[in-house]
This record gives C-alpha cells, sequence and structure tokens, in this order.
C-alpha cells in the first residue's frame, strides 16, 4: 500500500470509529490513536508519548486540534482530521484511558548535552530572562493538571516542539511557550530535549 493511500486510511479510521466508552484493554476503541503514537501510546517518531500523560492535558489538546488552533504541519496534516468527529466525552475519556498506562521514558537524547539541558531545566537562562522551566512542569518534568508530562517524551518530538513554538506556530491560548522557546537557540533545545527524553 502506498504511503498516502496507508494515510487515507488511517484517518478515514480515525474520523469514523466507534464513539463509546473506552475501555482498558479495549484495543479497538483507542486503535485510533495508537496507529501514530505506539503501542500503549508510548510514542512512535514524532508522534509523542501519551501513556502516563495528564488526562487534562490530552483532552485539552484534543480540543485545541479540533478547533485549529495547533497549526504546526503535522497538526494540519494529521490531528485536525482525527478530531474532527471526536466527541468531548470521547475525548475525556480516552484522556484518561492514556493517563493510567506505565509511561517509558524514550532515552533516545544526546547524553553528552543532557547535563546542560537539566541546568537549564532547573535553573533556566536568567541572562535571557527564561525562567527554570520546572516552575511550571515539576522538578521531576511530571507536570501538573492541564500543563503537560515532559519527562520521558523522544528527543526528535520535543525539540521538533520547541523548533516550532519558535518559529511561530501556535499553542494552547495563554500558553508561555511560544515566547520561551522563541528565545531558545539551537544549543538549548538540542541540551532540553535530550535531557528530558531520559527522565523518568
Amino acid at each position: 500500500m502506498k504511503q498516502s493511500n496507508l494515510w487515507l486510511a488511517l484517518f478515514l479510521f480515525a474520523l469514523f470509529a466507534p464513539s463509546g466508552p473506552v475501555r482498558a484493554g479495549d484495543n479497538d476503541e483507542v486503535r485510533n490513536c495508537t496507529w501514530c503514537h505506539g503501542t500503549s501510546g508510548q510514542g512512535y517518531m514524532v508522534a509523542p508519548r501519551l501513556a502516563g500523560q495528564r488526562p487534562q492535558y490530552i483532552e485539552s489538546q484534543i480540543r485545541d486540534f479540533h478547533d485549529h488552533i495547533r497549526d504546526a504541519p503535522f497538526s494540519k496534516q494529521y490531528m485536525w482530521g482525527a478530531t474532527a468527529a471526536l466527541q468531548p466525552d470521547r475525548a475525556r475519556a480516552l484522556a484518561q484511558y492514556f493517563a493510567t498506562i506505565e509511561p517509558k521514558p524514550a532515552n533516545d537524547g544526546n547524553r553528552a548535552s543532557a547535563a546542560r539541558g537539566r541546568t537549564v531545566y532547573m535553573e533556566g537562562i536568567p541572562e535571557a530572562n527564561i525562567v527554570a522551566c520546572y516552575a511550571c512542569h515539576g522538578p521531576n518534568a511530571e507536570g501538573v493538571r492541564d500543563i503537560p508530562r515532559l519527562g520521558g517524551l523522544s528527543y526528535a518530538y520535543l525539540r521538533s516542539r520547541l523548533e516550532q513554538w519558535g518559529q511561530g506556530y501556535h499553542s494552547t491560548p495563554g500558553s508561555p511557550m511560544p515566547v520561551v522557546a522563541s528565545q531558545l537557540g539551537p544549543e538549548e533545545i538540542e541540551a532540553l530535549a535530550s535531557y528530558l527524553s531520559f527522565v523518568r
């Protein structure tokens, strides 16, 4: 099957998947998510890990995809269509389901950059007026309420998101991330993404 046809099939499935309650172990109900986000929601390539993510965050992101607020290229290409027919109760159920799965760290960053990344995460960059990341995301990058868990997300995904915010793509309304990311240089982005990929 050609790649374009495969993606079309995936999105047709996503659009017309059953809308009943999500149950742990009911793979048919979550398959439209795990096609891209990996077995048990652990993430795959540029699709982030959903396992162990804050349920409020997942739910808010689904809403932002549905409302076309998140406008990065992959958001437009894949998630806008995947969430088009997703009702709020279904989004909430999916968010709660993935939040219960034990997350596994990606461990795919550059270990040589991780120490610098931890410093930026814990101390910020005072000379650039960038506050420490842990102030919002927690000392173990565990997140709180609708602020996402960052610990253990894949290096490629984290780097891509920071770069996209810096380029002006949108995030959740009121999020400080586009402003923060626009002040990060390539080395800081590399270091942060590397460090966070190893956090459990």
